[in-house]
């Protein structure tokens, strides 16, 4: 797979200190006012609906207007470019492409098991997902992901919860492997058969457990053996995605040897997106990335509002 999978804006610097990345995006969040989006009327932790056992999920996939999209004011972090138009949009076909999400979820688990997040739906999942969507729908003309090269990719979540990554992106990928600990695998394959039928699309997702403390406490030699790997022979992953996984500071150690252990030197692509919670559990896991020595990372702006944020990551040796 070609390195130019991943496309970064033109300008984009590399992240080199944690901390003078931390003071620019929560500067930029701290001088922004956030919606109340909770259907509570308050943002909380950022989950959907926990009061739910179903969601339903519609992603409207619009064609780009001929007008250059406005970029947001907290552009130090990111630019949105995530709202809807009511202009005129360009091309032949005007009518949006609707993708409609049954997903379960697990309220007990949420409530009596201690540490499960995973369990309900997060709306940092959505807005990525959204947005991967839009511009595999209508390409722009810098989109984040190459669509050609995406079609041949092997795409490893790690944290999946619910499975809705898998289920909305397994179709733009050759192979979606979805992970997490065990006691969360049933509840991702179950939305898995909710949306599709057997033999249909979503046939290429694999559901596995993938438990970065368990992979931590392991010796190097067995870490390899631990992780799933694509379902082609000789291959490596093409692209690590992690979203809305940055929480708790216990975590942070087996995260980051998690990411180090399953990506390829100058192939995999990490993207990390997280919603900007608790500033030091943040900073945390951006030093210990950069204390393994052996990574570039990126700031990839233009793609979604605050408060949420993406970092992409290649190792080069």
């Amino acid at each position: 797979m070609s390195s130019n999978l991943l496309r970064l804006p033109d300008g984009t610097e590399p992240v080199t200190n944690a901390d003078e990345e931390i003071f620019l995006v929560y500067t930029a969040l701290n001088q922004k006012p956030l919606e109340l989006t909770g259907p509570d009327g308050f943002r909380g932790l950022g989950h959907v609906d926990s009061r739910k056992d179903v969601l339903s999920i519609q992603f409207e996939l619009t064609a780009p207007t001929s007008s250059p999209s406005k970029v947001a004011e907290d552009k130090p972090a990111s630019r949105s470019r995530k709202g809807k138009s009511a202009r005129k949009p360009r091309g032949g076909d005007e009518s949006p492409h609707v993708i409609e999400i049954e997903l379960a979820q697990d309220k007990t688990a949420l409530r009596s098991r201690k540490g499960d997040t995973g369990s309900v739906l997060w709306r940092a999942s959505i807005a990525f997902a959204q947005v991967v969507l839009q511009q595999h729908r209508f390409p722009p003309s810098n989109p984040l992901l190459d669509k050609d090269l995406l079609r041949e990719s092997h795409i490893l979540e790690l944290g999946a919860g619910t499975g809705l990554l898998s289920i909305t992106l397994s179709a733009c990928a050759k192979s979606y492997t979805a992970t997490d600990i065990a006691p969360l695998l049933p509840l991702i394959r179950k939305n898995v058969a909710l949306n599709f039928a057997e033999g249909s699309p979503g046939s290429n997702i694999s559901v596995e457990e993938l438990d970065w403390e368990t992979l931590l406490s392991l010796p190097p030699t067995g870490r390899s053996r631990y992780y799933p790997k694509p379902p082609e022979p000789n291959v490596e992953w093409d692209i690590v995605l992690i979203v809305d996984c940055i929480y708790h500071p216990s975590l942070l150690p087996a995260l980051v040897e998690t990411i180090e252990t399953v990506s390829t030197a100058r192939k995999t692509w990490v993207l990390v997106m997280v919603e900007l919670r608790q500033e030091d559990v943040v900073r945390e896991f951006l030093e210990r990335w950069l204390d393994k020595g052996t990574w570039q990372l990126f700031r990839v702006d233009g793609l979604l509002d605050l408060p949420y944020v993406i970092w992409a990551g290649q190792k080069y040796v």
